[in-house]
């Protein structure tokens, strides 16, 4: 799709026009998903908000991952021991990583340990498994990336060496105590003593308060982050967006439809007044409490793990038909975009496909290529020959149309 320009005003002629062109309507549209760029969630003029003039069920959603790896972001900076144990890390994967001969030397070295750890049983093989690691930078709009990069980083810390969530409140700190002692203690590194007064360093130790080692890090320093990213996260996600969520997750199958609300989900069809009129509000109370009954005691749903599992086995069942105003609520609830994730791996296709080589790729092209590459997990389903087949019968077919032109 062809844009004159990024504006607001242009995006949404654009998209009239796209979907003028296949028959479809702003009024039909679910919801709205997309980055946090002020042209697309501006308050007034924002393509979010043109939208939503139109069509107030189109509910905007900031992509989830994005929001999440914002907080993280906010909260890395702002900790000062965060942010320069970050620094230190971002330091070591750089000059590890600026040197092929240093890249060559830690392969070389993990292929040794894994050889090793192969043969002595503390790995398993498989497909699949034990690939080759490396470190990559973590950065602050590659979602998940700081995550990736510690994993990998204590993965094949040994080997860098020789080249060189309220209930994380109540449960998390053991573990964690126990997984960094652990670490240490594989390396060789000192563990203070968590018993012992913690020294303050850089400054008068005369006035300092006199705390634990355990006070200081598990009250001073990971209480302290955990309610920095709680505060951080409940201001990146807005109380619509919460409350649609919360909603949503009533329509889960899992554990036998434990999460199933009645009162949640008419709350969640009151989002959409363009899909659900009020009489169609009411009859939808006396489905729902109907359709819990059911869902509970049947054994074919007992074992369903997610809502686009249920939408499935609801069609082979024909529920859908007998819930038909349920079924639409679950539809409505797979189509809301919540992660742009999808969209944005497809943007970052376009920089393969159209390369500089193919620098005049014209767009219907590059969409039957795109398409090729984004779904070549279906694709590989599919075999040589039948392709070849199929090519073949177009060619019979366009000869046998020229010549009864002719």
């Amino acid at each position: 799709m062809d844009v004159p320009d990024a504006t607001s005003t242009s995006l949404k002629a654009s998209l009239g026009e796209f979907f003028g062109k296949h028959a479809l309507s702003f009024m039909r549209l679910g919801g709205q998903g997309f980055d946090g760029a002020s042209n697309m969630q501006g308050q007034f003029n924002g393509l979010k908000t043109l939208i939503l003039n139109e069509n107030k069920s189109a509910i905007y959603v900031h992509c989830f991952a994005h929001q999440l790896q914002l907080a993280l972001v906010h909260v890395v900076k702002d900790i000062k021991e965060i942010a320069s144990f970050f620094t230190s890390v971002s330091n070591i994967v750089n000059v590890v990583g600026v040197s092929c001969k240093r890249m060559d030397n830690l392969r070389n070295k993990q292929a040794a340990k894994v050889f090793m750890q192969l043969k002595s049983g503390e790995l398993s093989s498989g497909k699949g498994l034990n690939r080759e690691i490396g470190l990559k930078r973590p950065s602050d709009t590659r979602w998940g990336s700081h995550y990736g990069t510690l994993v990998n980083f204590i993965v094949i810390f040994s080997s860098v060496v020789e080249v060189l969530d309220e209930q994380m409140r109540e449960g998390c700190w053991d573990s964690l105590f126990i997984d960094v002692s652990s670490f240490c203690e594989k390396h060789g590194i000192d563990v203070s003593q968590m018993e012992a007064n913690f020294i303050h360093r850089g400054r008068s130790r005369r006035n300092a308060e006199e705390t634990t080692n355990l006070h200081y890090y598990q009250v001073g320093f990971f209480y302290w982050c955990i309610d920095k990213q709680r505060i951080e996260l409940d201001n990146r996600f807005d109380k619509t967006n919460t409350e649609l969520l919360l909603c949503m997750a009533c329509l889960n199958p899992s554990n036998s439809f434990s999460a199933f609300d009645v009162e949640k989900l008419i709350r969640l069809a009151e989002f959409y007044p363009n899909n659900f009129f009020e009489k169609e509000q009411m009859v939808l109370r006396n489905q729902l409490e109907t359709y819990g009954i059911d869902m509970k005691s049947n054994n074919t749903f007992a074992t369903l793990k997610g809502i686009s599992s249920l939408a499935t086995t609801m069609v082979e069942c024909g529920k859908n038909i007998t819930y038909d105003l349920v079924y639409r609520l679950i539809k409505l609830s797979l189509i809301l975009q919540v992660s742009t994730a999808t969209v944005e791996r497809s943007f970052s296709v376009m920089n393969i496909v159209k390369n500089r080589l193919r620098n005049r790729m014209g767009d219907e092209w590059m969409n039957d290529c795109l398409v090729t590459y984004i779904k070549k997990k279906v694709f590989d389903t599919i075999d040589n020959e039948s392709i070849m087949r199929h090519f073949q019968n177009m060619g019979k077919e366009h000869g046998r149309d020229r010549k009864k032109q002719l």
